[in-house]
């Protein structure tokens, strides 16, 4: 069987497929491509063979001129091209050889491997760091007014960098105060410095796991400009962090310089933007995510079924469902539903510091309030988080989109139905690219 996309990019209210392949009688239904308002595509399994297609679109009432076309069981052999007369094209998805998918994976090796982590650094720009003796709320209230996930923290005692503060901790934070208390008050995030809540933090784990090193004696991770960028995917990727700092030690060995705040977003966009106009370099890239083993999905798809369980949240749910479900299911983002089961919005790790917005946090029971209510805060400060895509759109597409920091993660959904079929991290990327 050939997977054959079937691409109508002349509008229309509908635009119906039917052809020999099901016996000319099934009209079956174009979907209107997302974020284009005249392009429909349909993806069909068809046999090695000939087969014939027609389009019609109800608004005309007109059906276009038979086209007869060679279906080959060698993707690359094949010669699928509509006449002008017709404007339906077929472009077929292509099944990689695993010399190919190799191929592919050393040229981004290499890419990686000869690039250095200071050209991560913006040609212009801010970086932030936390005086670790700050109070939670003002690091919770900072975070939230620079729009950041993770910021290093700085030990003015000892003159260097010694962790990183990120929006995990501010969900354990909230956790653990709401567990004891109604509704949380100012004055108990006063009261918590940063340094002391990572003490707790070490203090909680070492019941949990056991003897730890304690925060003020660990190796702190980070990188070095002179870096490449591989050793830094593979930095981040192997301790399932999300971001380290990076760092200038001078030869006099005065005060460290913090360069940049390293993360596998920055690193993607440096990959898109360097094979942008030779992707023919790169077949893996041009692949349909659903062929691909990557990402966590709902159910089959493709003849693939996930090893994870994709979990979802409704609309109606309270927000401390979705923090437990963060922490415990060592997850980073959850699809919010609406009652059809169809995709509202999504809700991730770093979406915890809207809650300073007001102080929101203070005036609501994690337990009482929804995540519908939740979302609305989140809106009216950032717009477009959520990014979907479909099971037949391109692994470098998908790329592109996740290279925005305030995305890092792509719903895939059926675009009829906006029923959640999967979805695809980052880490999901980078964890297929250098495997």
């Amino acid at each position: 069987m050939v997977l054959i996309t079937f691409t109508w990019r002349y509008g229309g209210s509908q635009v119906f497929l039917y052809g020999s392949f099901n016996g000319w009688t099934d009209q079956l239904l174009m979907n209107l491509v997302e974020g284009s308002a005249t392009v429909f595509q349909r993806i069909i399994d068809l046999p090695p063979g000939y087969h014939q297609e027609s389009d019609s679109t109800p608004s005309a009432l007109l059906r276009e001129d038979t086209q007869s076309k060679l279906v080959s069981g060698f993707a690359r052999s094949m010669h699928l091209e509509a006449s002008s007369s017709c404007g339906l094209q077929l472009e077929p998805v292509m099944q990689l050889s695993a010399n190919e998918i190799d191929v592919s994976r050393r040229r981004l090796f290499m890419l990686l491997s000869s690039s250095r982590a200071d050209e991560l650094i913006p040609n212009s720009g801010k970086v932030f760091a936390l005086d670790s003796d700050v109070a939670v709320k003002q690091a919770f209230h900072i975070m939230y007014e620079q729009g950041l996930a993770v910021m290093p923290l700085w030990d003015e005692r000892n003159a260097m960098i010694s962790g990183m503060l990120t929006a995990s901790d501010f969900i354990l934070i909230l956790l653990k105060l709401h567990g004891s208390h109604s509704v949380l008050t100012n004055d108990e995030l006063e009261r918590h410095t940063v340094s002391a809540w990572k003490y707790r933090k070490f203090q909680l784990h070492a019941e949990v796991s056991g003897p730890m090193i304690p925060p003020n004696r660990r190796v702190l991770l980070q990188a070095g400009p002179d870096d490449s960028l591989k050793d830094v995917a593979l930095l981040l990727l192997h301790n399932k962090i999300s971001a380290v700092p990076l760092l200038h030690s001078p030869e006099d060995e005065s005060c460290v310089q913090l360069l940049h705040t390293a993360c596998l977003a920055g690193i993607s966009k440096h990959i898109c933007r360097h094979f942008r106009h030779s992707l023919e370099y790169l077949p893996l890239l041009q692949q349909p995510v659903g062929n691909l083993p990557l990402g966590t999905w709902a159910r089959e798809v493709g003849g693939r079924a996930s090893s994870r369980v994709l979990l979802t949240l409704y609309s109606r749910d309270p927000l401390s469902s979705a923090l437990k479900l963060l922490i415990e299911g060592q997850i980073s983002s959850i699809p919010i539903l609406d009652d059809d089961g169809a995709l509202i919005n999504v809700y991730s790790r770093s979406d915890i510091t809207s809650l300073a917005r007001g102080n929101v946090y203070a005036r609501f029971r994690l337990d009482q309030m929804t995540m519908a209510q939740v979302l609305e805060v989140i809106d009216e400060v950032s717009r477009d988080r959520c990014r979907t895509c479909t099971r037949f759109d391109s692994l470098y597409k998908i790329m592109e989109l996740i290279s925005d920091p305030i995305v890092r993660r792509i719903v895939v959904i059926d675009p009829n139905s906006r029923q959640v079929e999967g979805i695809i991290t980052l880490r999901d990327v980078f964890n297929l690219l250098l495997s």
